[in-house]
């Protein structure tokens, strides 16, 4: 999407506590808050001799799916574009399937607020008694305008309403940001694109609300680098990947969140909690 350079990625299973690694040109990168060096209109890892970047879509989608281990091995630094979603990386987990592993499967519960603030956009997680609610809501020039999703995420609810959603931009800021280096593959087939009236794509929207949809999408991946799932709900105003990440950093250095075993049933999961690995 933003390198402009062909890519081949392969989801590999792991054991259990390993978590999400990526594998690129030789190095192993922990997905992980942590791990972040770079948040404008994507987010980076950097491990020490390599970097990987725009993660936030396989990420979604394998936090949404409840895949707990897995390595995530590149060809190349980025991750494939593929059409701007993160439905391929859903069709792909639910064509190799998941197994439970005998493990205990570890939880991040928000236990107290947390927010951060950048000019007129905020995010901020609190506490739920289970599961993640969201709730975002963007504001962008017409056409795109004012838009707002709330829902509690779940596999199901992943698959039906977000996954499906594009990376989106306007058409008047593309000659910019090739200059800066960013969205050199953007194209039609992998970006929403709008101009002064409407989108220029020759489908269209997806969705009357795809935009807010696609941000949500890229929550649910920024919160995946917690290092485990988190219990609690989240809301965003005119939020992105910069705020998501802060949100992150402050609420895991102010003890906001909790670790804990994961004791109750949740959906693709078994009632035990073990982990899954594709």
């Amino acid at each position: 999407m933003h390198g402009g350079r062909r890519a081949r990625m392969t989801l590999a299973p792991a054991g259990a506590d390993v978590g999400i690694v990526f594998s690129v040109a030789g190095a192993d990168i922990e997905a992980h808050w942590s791990r972040v060096d770079a948040s404008t209109l994507r987010t980076q890892l950097a491990g020490d001799s390599a970097s990987v970047s725009t993660v936030e879509h396989v990420m979604a989608a394998l936090a949404a799916l409840r895949v707990d281990n897995a390595l995530v091995l590149l060809e190349g630094d980025e991750v494939p574009a593929m059409d701007g979603s993160a439905r391929d990386f859903v069709s792909a987990i639910d064509e190799a399937g998941v197994v439970a592993l005998p493990a205990p499967r570890r939880v991040l519960r928000v236990v107290t607020p947390a927010r951060v603030s950048d000019g007129a956009g905020w995010a901020e997680l609190r506490p739920a008694e289970s599961g993640l609610h969201l709730d975002v809501e963007i504001a962008f020039p017409r056409p795109v305008g004012r838009q707002r999703l709330a829902l509690d995420l779940t596999p199901e609810t992943f698959r039906r309403e977000l996954a499906g959603a594009r990376s989106f931009g306007f058409l008047r800021d593309a000659e910019r940001l090739w200059r800066e280096g960013l969205a050199l593959g953007a194209n039609l087939d992998n970006t929403l694109v709008f101009d002064a009236r409407a989108a220029i794509n020759s489908q269209g929207e997806r969705f009357a609300d795809e935009c807010v949809r696609h941000k949500m999408l890229d929550v649910v991946g920024d919160l995946a680098l917690a290092g485990a799932p988190i219990i609690g709900a989240f809301r965003s105003y005119r939020g992105g990947h910069s705020l998501n990440l802060a949100l992150l950093e402050a609420a895991a250095r102010s003890g906001a969140l909790a670790l804990e075993l994961d004791s109750g049933h949740i959906e693709g999961v078994s009632a035990t909690g073990r982990s899954l690995s594709p």
